[in-house]
C-alpha cells in the first residue's frame, strides 16, 4: 500500500532500522492519517476498532474484539525454540474531544473530536508490529499479546480490560508501551526505571452559604470568600505537608460562583486535580484536601458538598524491563541525545493499572521536529507530530520482543 499523502522527512538517521521495518513506513503513515481522519471518543471507538480488526484478520492474525466494548487483543505466537515467555504490547485508541485547527489533508473528518495526543500513531504502530512479527515468527519465542486499548483519556480503558482477562490465558509475564511525545525531539526516547508519570486524582467542591445583598455583607455568608481562601488554603497542602525531596501539585482548575456584580452569591463550585509520584500518598490529598475546606468552611459558618475520584494510579517502571528497553533503544536511537533517562511528566496514564498487575516499561517516544512545525503540545487543537518516530517505534517493539522471547 503506497501513502497518499506525502511523508514527513526528518535529519535523523534511519538506518539503524531493519529495511524490512523501514520499508513499511509509508504504510504506517497511511494507516494513522486515516485513522486521525475518523477520530472517536472513549468506548465509541467503533470505527478504529473495526479498521484494526480489518487488517488483523488480513493477516491472519488471532484476535479477539469486543474487550471492554471496543477493546482487541492480538496473539501472535513465535515459532523460535526457546522459553515460553508471555511480552503484551499495549497501544490506545481513542481521540479527545478537541476541534482540529491543522490545515492538512488528513485533518479529522469528524467536527469537535480530534487525536490531539498521538494515539492514532500508537495504534499504527502496533499494528506495524503485530504485522511484522506475523511474518517474522521464526524469530522470537514465547507469544505476543497486543492489546488494543480503549478510552485512555477517560473513564479509562485499562482497568476493565484486566477484569475481562486480557492478561490471562495465557498469562502475561511482562508488558510494554510507549507514547509518541512532542515535549521529546524526534531521534530521542525518555525511558526510566521507577515513577515515570503521575496519579491522577480530582475533586469537586460545592460551597454552601448564604446569599444576600452586596451592599450588606453582614446578613450574608459569602460564598465567593471563602471559595477564594480555599484555594488560597489548599496550596499549603503541598508547600507544607509533602517532604520537599517528593513531588505534587495540587490545581484548583475551575471556580464558578455569581451572577451580578451586586449580589452576594450563597454557592460557589470548585474543582480540581491532584497529581503525584509517590505511592505512600494513596489516599492522603482525599483526607487533606476535605480538612481544609472543613476548616475554612467552620471559620465562616458555611456548609460543604465534597466528592473525590482516584482516576489513575502513578506510571511505575519495573527496573529490569527499563533495562531492558533502554538497551534496545540504544541501539535503534543513533543520535547526539539518545536516550533520555530522566525523563518525567506530571500527566497521567491508565497504562498505570497494567504495571500494577505485571512487570513493565512505559516510554517516551520523541516526535517533535520544529523545523517543520510539528511540535505543539499534546492536547492542542495544532497537535502532530513527525511521522518518522513511527518506523522507530516498531523498530523498538519487535527488538524488544526478539530480546525478551529470546
Amino acid at each position: 500500500m503506497v501513502s497518499t499523502f506525502p511523508t514527513n522527512s526528518a535529519a535523523v538517521d534511519l538506518t539503524p532500522l531493519r529495511l524490512s521495518i523501514r520499508s513499511l513506513q509509508p504504510q504506517l503513515v497511511e494507516w494513522r492519517r486515516r485513522l486521525h481522519q475518523q477520530p472517536e471518543l472513549g468506548f465509541q471507538e467503533k470505527l478504529t476498532s473495526e479498521f484494526v480488526a480489518h487488517k488483523l484478520q488480513e493477516w491472519g492474525i488471532d484476535h479477539e474484539t469486543g474487550i471492554a466494548q471496543t477493546g482487541i487483543v492480538a496473539t501472535i505466537k513465535g515459532n523460535k525454540p526457546g522459553a515460553e515467555k508471555v511480552l503484551a504490547i499495549r497501544a490506545d485508541m481513542d481521540a479527545l474531544p478537541i476541534q482540529e485547527l491543522n490545515q492538512v489533508p488528513y485533518r479529522s473528518q469528524h467536527d469537535g473530536v480530534m487525536h490531539a495526543c498521538g494515539h492514532d500513531g500508537h495504534t499504527a504502530i502496533a499494528l506495524g508490529t503485530a504485522y511484522y512479527l506475523q511474518q517474522h515468527r521464526q524469530d522470537f519465542a514465547g507469544i505476543v499479546k497486543i492489546i488494543f486499548q480503549p478510552a485512555e483519556e477517560g473513564p479509562g480503558g485499562a482497568k476493565p480490560m484486566i477484569e475481562a482477562g486480557v492478561l490471562k490465558n495465557p498469562d502475561v509475564d511482562a508488558i510494554i508501551g510507549l507514547h509518541l511525545w512532542n515535549n521529546l525531539p524526534l531521534g530521542t526516547v525518555g525511558i526510566r526505571a521507577g515513577a515515570l508519570m503521575a496519579a491522577v486524582e480530582c475533586f469537586n467542591c460545592t460551597i454552601l452559604g448564604k446569599g444576600g445583598h452586596g451592599a450588606m455583607p453582614h446578613q450574608t455568608i459569602d460564598s465567593i470568600v471563602v471559595a477564594a481562601q480555599i484555594v488560597n488554603a489548599l496550596q499549603t497542602i503541598v508547600a507544607r505537608n509533602v517532604n520537599p525531596l517528593d513531588s505534587a501539585v495540587v490545581t484548583v482548575g475551575e471556580l464558578h460562583a455569581g451572577t451580578t456584580c451586586n449580589v452576594i452569591a450563597d454557592t460557589a463550585r470548585m474543582s480540581g486535580t491532584i497529581r503525584y509520584f509517590n505511592p505512600d500518598f494513596t489516599g492522603f490529598f482525599k483526607q487533606r484536601i476535605e480538612q481544609v475546606i472543613a476548616g475554612v468552611c467552620q471559620s465562616h459558618g458555611a456548609k460543604y458538598n465534597f466528592d473525590y475520584c482516584n482516576l489513575y494510579p502513578p506510571v511505575i517502571n519495573d527496573a529490569d524491563i527499563a533495562a531492558l528497553v533502554q538497551s534496545v533503544a540504544e541501539e535503534v536511537i543513533e543520535t547526539p541525545v539518545g536516550v533520555v533517562p530522566e525523563c518525567q511528566t506530571m500527566g497521567g496514564e491508565d497504562m498505570s493499572f497494567f504495571l500494577q498487575e505485571i512487570p513493565g516499561c512505559y516510554f517516551f517516544l520523541g516526535s517533535a521536529n520544529p523545523a517543520q512545525d510539528l511540535a505543539y503540545p499534546h492536547h492542542h487543537p495544532r497537535f502532530d507530530f513527525d511521522e518518522t518516530a513511527l518506523a522507530m517505534g516498531v523498530e523498538i517493539f519487535v527488538r524488544s520482543v526478539e530480546k525478551f522471547c529470546a
